[in-house]
């Protein structure tokens, strides 16, 4: 009975151990069933051709028009400092000087040189003159004339010695003063009263121009004849750049120049537009955001902004295929205008995107559509 018993025991015990995996296993299978087989409901739009109209953003950076290192151009301490650090400066405005006395001393010197060169010159002149007057009556001999000739010769070349060692005397001296070369500002200074410089090697300081100043920016190679039709004046539009702090400078711009060349590894054209700069608030070296009003000559590509992704600076959308499924495309962005975008490449006219519905999506999961309300 007892053996009976546990036997049947068993039975019933085993019997209910195998549902209960069933029921697991059935709850399992049910809970892993692949999201991707359901229809992911979603909002599509068409994309459409238009003429846009609408600014332009491309990140720039201020160049000055006119820069040049102050660079000392002959030995010893400076003395002298003109100028305080960042002032405005005018083009031939003193800013250091350097000690010189041994370079006056150097002029005075060459002076004197060439005072004595003059002075042996006229000397060997007159005896040139007596000689020749001796010669025609046959007193001396044709060599000493001839001597007499040769002096006079060498005393001018004497002479022109002296006065290139005063110009170059003179040079140093001038030289031991840096001058601007153009208005502008100058920066930090570099050394201090009582610094031993040396010429071509220790830099004084950095002159820029500010007024104009220059914003730099980078084109694609679509967009040239556009920019060199701005540059031309065959068309015309509206430049402004905003500040770091996203304000809007004051005044506007124009286009200046285009670089001669494509750079070949990025297909990329450098442009520089020229803006005036009366309180020096464009300071060489800072970041903006250059804003071009355009307006594009042919129909483009546009659709809902809220249709792209951003994925560390790679732009994507959904593309809803004949199956219905979603494919991921990588598209390049172009101009913005407001809740819409221009696209240049990756999607074609007639393509379904999709709108809503983005974050349930993968690329390859099937989706039921519904056209977006315009």
């Amino acid at each position: 009975m007892n053996k009976n018993y546990l036997f049947s025991a068993l039975i019933i015990g085993s019997a209910i151990f195998w549902q209960s995996c069933s029921s697991k296993d059935g709850a399992q299978q049910k809970q892993g069933a692949t999201p991707g087989e359901m229809a992911i409901p979603v909002t599509t739009a068409t994309v459409e051709k238009q003429i846009v109209s609408g600014i332009k953003n491309y990140p720039a950076s201020v160049v000055p028009l006119q820069e040049a290192d102050l660079l000392a151009e002959v030995s010893g301490y400076v003395t002298k400092i003109y100028v305080s650090d960042g002032a405005m400066v005018k083009r031939g405005q003193p800013l250091y000087e350097i000690d010189r006395i041994r370079y006056q001393a150097a002029v005075d010197q060459a002076k004197a040189n060439l005072e004595i060169a003059k002075a042996n010159l006229q000397r060997v002149e007159k005896d040139l003159t007596r000689y020749q007057t001796l010669a025609d009556q046959d007193a001396i001999a044709k060599q000493t004339l001839d001597y007499a000739f040769t002096d006079v010769n060498n005393q001018k070349a004497q002479v022109q010695a002296a006065q290139a060692a005063l110009t170059t005397a003179q040079t140093n001296l001038e030289r031991s003063i840096i001058r601007a070369p153009f208005s502008g500002a100058v920066g930090i200074s570099q050394v201090r009263i009582g610094a031993l410089v040396s010429p071509g090697t220790t830099l004084l300081n950095t002159v820029s121009a500010i007024d104009p100043i220059a914003v730099e920016f980078q084109i694609s190679e679509r967009e040239i004849s556009e920019f060199a039709a701005y540059e031309s004046g065959r068309s015309s539009t509206e430049i402004s750049v905003s500040l770091p702090d996203r304000s809007t400078y004051a005044l506007a711009g124009k286009i200046a120049t285009m670089d001669r060349a494509v750079d070949p590894t990025t297909g990329r054209l450098k442009v520089r537009a020229s803006f005036s700069n009366p309180q020096n608030d464009l300071r060489a070296g800072m970041n903006l955001t250059m804003n071009v009003k355009s307006t594009s000559a042919t129909e483009q590509l546009v659709i809902p902004f809220k249709a792209v992704q951003d994925q560390l600076g790679v732009y994507n959308v959904y593309v809803v295929n004949d199956s219905s499924q979603a494919d991921i495309r990588p598209v390049e962005l172009g101009l913005k205008l407001g809740d819409k975008v221009v696209v240049n490449s990756g999607i074609d006219v007639g393509d379904k995107i999709i709108v809503d519905g983005i974050l349930n999506v993968r690329s390859g999961a099937k989706v039921i559509e519904k056209e977006e309300s315009k």
